[in-house]
């Protein structure tokens, strides 16, 4: 049974479709149809809602507000958690400062969109005192409309983080920071319907033994990708497990000169970590999908899907990153190159899971700079993704490492590029070496989102701005690319 809170009002859930999302059980079993379904695969952000969960910041435990897609989220994911969609914003007959600054400031026509946009805000405001024209284009750039241009909504966004904004979610949160510790999971759980289940373990000897029982499980962590499976290509998922209740599995530590960040660990999370020792990636991670994605969606999963064009891949194999694997009580570490064997096809062994990856933290020695080109700035999957990891002493390339995504099966290193530059001054005339040993790498395929030639063009080109960055960085834009 799980159990988690709609509101205020509980809600224990037992014999329940484990492959129900988020969207369908609040329009289906309850009525509220104020969530809308506009793309079900997480891009369009009309089914945003928010959740609250109780996390330790070491002052003891705090409510914490996030956005996130309906579509894309499976019920189990609310175990423990509080669930929050556009009809709970009204109270006592007044609109949410949220929803009135929207209608103040003529932010919705047709209307399909607002509810999302309106969520979208909500969690803004409950995560910043004065949220700056930055931080509402990130709270909003996964929520698409066709009708306002978008400036309304922003002038929304403005008006209702603007000074204090009390309501009744602050009047009633010690309540409901009550309600969730009464409600924590305390062991392992179970959602099951027919012949379809979904696991929910709370340590890591839980999920072992479980995984190892049942191999062929699909392991559940954002389900960010996963549940296209379900809304997108209309599968049925048998078996799940799912690891957001795995404390172990979330959270980041930094010691030995090492950043060790559990598998579970929303990106959401890990920007602030990762940015701190490279900027660069802390960059791309904010280009990374939309927010809501990002509060969902985790490192490992990334990782762990093997997709050729998974944003954080080729930057991790670029520093050098590892993996912590386990499969019932052993474990194993596992350079990040060496996980991808093919399209879609991984060294993981059956009933093997992701348990950590491991981030040297940044050196004086080492110079890191990460591009993504993709079509569109925000929300779009790159068509290439190239990080460069330079050793250079005295005008020499004492070493390197060069990772691009999106230019093979894999995420893989540029090795011929490599060999290349290493040992050879950092001159334009190196450079150019290196950009055609690019073509001894990569035969990238041609698809819509962009043809081989770019895509080899655009690598080249890429290492051709890193050498520009680096050699003039006044002038750097220190942007991630994109087209």
């Amino acid at each position: 049974m799980i159990q988690f809170l709609v509101n205020q009002t509980l809600r224990s859930e037992q014999a329940l479709d484990p492959n129900m999302t988020v969207l369908n059980y609040l329009r289906q079993h309850l009525g509220k149809t104020g969530t809308k379904e506009g793309c079900a695969s997480g891009d369009c952000g009309a089914c945003t809602v928010v959740v609250g969960e109780l996390i330790d910041d070491g002052d003891g435990q705090r409510l914490r507000y996030r956005s996130l897609n309906s579509c894309l989220t499976f019920v189990a994911a609310l175990h423990g958690k509080q669930l929050i969609s556009v009809e709970d914003l009204k109270h006592q007959g007044q609109l949410h400062s949220v929803q009135q600054a929207m209608a103040d400031c003529h932010g919705s026509q047709c209307g399909f969109c607002t509810p999302g946009f309106v969520m979208s805000l909500f969690a803004l405001q409950k995560n910043s005192d004065a949220a700056d024209t930055h931080q509402a284009h990130q709270a909003l750039a996964g929520n698409l409309c066709r009708c306002t241009g978008y400036r309304p909504i922003l002038d929304a966004a403005a008006q209702c983080c603007s000074g204090a904004n009390s309501d009744q979610f602050d009047a009633r949160q010690q309540q409901t920071i009550a309600q969730l510790k009464a409600i924590a999971p305390q062991g392992s759980a179970e959602l099951a319907s027919a012949d379809k289940r979904c696991l929910l373990p709370t340590t890591l000897n839980d999920l072992a033994e479980q995984y190892s029982a049942l191999p062929d499980a699909r392991l559940l962590a954002g389900g960010t990708d996963l549940a296209l499976e379900v809304t997108q290509m209309h599968k049925t998922l048998p078996v799940m497990i799912y690891l957001g209740g795995v404390a172990e599995l979330s959270g980041i530590e930094q010691r030995d000169g090492y950043l060790y960040i559990g598998a579970a660990t929303a990106l959401s999370d890990c920007h602030t970590a990762l940015a701190a020792h490279y900027p660069d990636f802390g960059a791309l991670l904010q280009r990374f999908a939309s927010l809501q994605i990002r509060n969902q969606g985790t490192l490992g999963g990334n990782i762990g899907n093997a997709s050729p064009i998974g944003d954080s891949p080729p930057l991790l194999i670029a520093l050098g990153s590892e993996l912590l694997l386990r499969q019932g009580q052993r474990q194993r570490r596992l350079a990040l190159e060496d996980y991808f064997i093919d399209y879609r096809v991984t060294a993981r062994e059956p009933g093997e899971f992701i348990e950590q990856i491991i981030v040297p933290c940044a050196s004086d020695a080492w110079t890191f700079r990460a591009y993504k080109v993709s079509k569109r700035l925000d929300d779009d999957i790159s068509a290439v993704c190239g990080a460069f990891n330079l050793k250079l002493h005295q005008g020499i390339v004492e070493d390197l490492r060069l990772a691009f995504g999106g230019m093979a099966a894999i995420p893989k290193r540029a090795r011929a590029c490599e060999a290349a530059l290493r040992g050879q001054p950092w001159t334009q005339a190196s450079i150019e070496r290196a950009c055609q040993a690019l073509a001894d790498d990569f035969t990238p395929l041609s698809d819509f989102r962009a043809s081989q030639a770019y895509r080899l063009l655009t690598a080249q080109n890429l290492l051709r701005k890193c050498f520009i960055e680096l050699q003039s960085p006044h002038i750097a834009t220190r942007v991630t690319a994109y087209v």
